[in-house]
């Protein structure tokens, strides 16, 4: 192996990326655009869990106090109360689920209504019907308080936004980038130099590599400035597993891009790959609670374990010990990626 023509192409690859300048500032501009549209939407001690709907109420907002609802129902900090002036149009918004409970206001037999099929109604209607108890029937249980600092939604989902853009970046930017290289004949003509496959694939790795840990840290440390994220664990082992990431996602963009000739197969494929690892690896939310043959299917991607590890780092300061289990499995599929790609590899077919 020649270092002196890796360096080359992986100098050439990068001059190309920085001079594509809409690509250069998409890759920045996006996480950011997702991480401050959902801590707007969800990170406001404004947002609630449950909507409930009110009628007949005039105007764009409900004073609780000038409800005619049980105490405890209406001091539930949980509840969103939403008005509306007439009964039709709250009982539309009720079966298209864009509320989960509605109530009619100063109603002598308090009426409600709720969707048969709403779990979060099934909810409420329980608190509305327990509020409706005296006081003195309600039996309390022995309430414990949990210790430690409490992680918010952000928080939680910030590394999930960061692996996923990861993803797209590595996919496409290698997996993508090698098959148009080769459907336009360019490694056709790279393979009459004296550059060898394993020189061209390799640059295109570290390229991509750089390129994505240089995107992390600047999006990173933006972010943080803005939200002040939580961090319990070590920032060294933080950006050592960004970094195994993006080899392992880097690795299986180039056996993608090992013998494709079709942009357009090469980019559905890797939707095929990409869309259920960013549904299944709990990037936008948890699978606490789905079916077991789910959990499993989840286990066998990539983006899963490195989800794992950086939020056991992030969150609770798990050390290396504690996330051994998920490094193995990274490593292991990253060499198994390496093999494959650079086994099947072809300039031109």
């Amino acid at each position: 192996m020649n270092f002196r023509r890796l360096w080359a192409m992986f100098l050439a690859r990068n001059h190309e990326f920085f001079r594509d300048k809409a690509a250069f500032g998409w890759n920045f501009l996006f996480p950011f655009l997702l991480v401050g549209g959902f801590a707007i939407v969800f990170g406001s001690d404004r947002y609630n869990e449950y909507k409930i709907g009110v009628f007949p109420v005039t105007g764009s907002a409900v004073e609780i106090e000038q409800l005619v609802l049980p105490d405890r129902f209406k001091k539930q900090r949980s509840f969103e109360f939403i008005p509306f002036a007439s009964d039709q149009e709250a009982f539309d918004k009720l079966k298209h689920h864009k509320i989960d409970f509605l109530v009619k206001d100063n109603s002598a037999t308090n009426e409600y209504w709720v969707s048969g099929t709403s779990q979060k109604g099934y909810i409420v209607e329980q608190l509305f019907n327990a509020a409706l108890t005296k006081p003195e029937d309600v039996v309390l249980g022995n309430k414990r308080d949990i210790q430690g600092f409490e992680i918010r939604y952000i928080d939680w989902l910030f590394p999930g936004i960061l692996a996923m853009n990861m993803m797209f970046s590595a996919l496409y930017g290698v997996g993508y980038f090698v098959v148009r290289y080769r459907k336009n004949g360019v490694l056709k003509r790279l393979k009459a130099t004296p550059l060898t496959a394993f020189e061209y694939l390799g640059s295109q790795m570290l390229s991509r590599n750089f390129l994505i840990m240089f995107t992390i840290i600047i999006v990173w440390v933006g972010c943080d400035l803005l939200f002040s994220f939580q961090m319990a664990g070590s920032y060294l082992m933080l950006f050592f597993l960004f970094f195994i990431g993006s080899l392992n996602l880097t690795a299986l963009g180039l056996v993608l891009a090992s013998r494709g000739i079709s942009e357009e197969f090469t980019s559905g494929i890797i939707n095929f790959i990409s869309w259920p690892m960013m549904f299944l690896s709990e990037v936008w939310f948890s699978l606490e609670g789905a079916p077991q043959w789910v959990k499993i299917v989840a286990e066998a991607f990539p983006l899963t374990h490195l989800l794992t590890a950086i939020r056991a780092v992030m969150n609770d300061g798990a050390g290396i010990a504690d996330i051994s289990y998920q490094l193995v499995f990274l490593l292991s599929m990253t060499i198994g990626f390496l093999i494959i790609g650079s086994v099947a590899f072809s300039w031109n077919k």
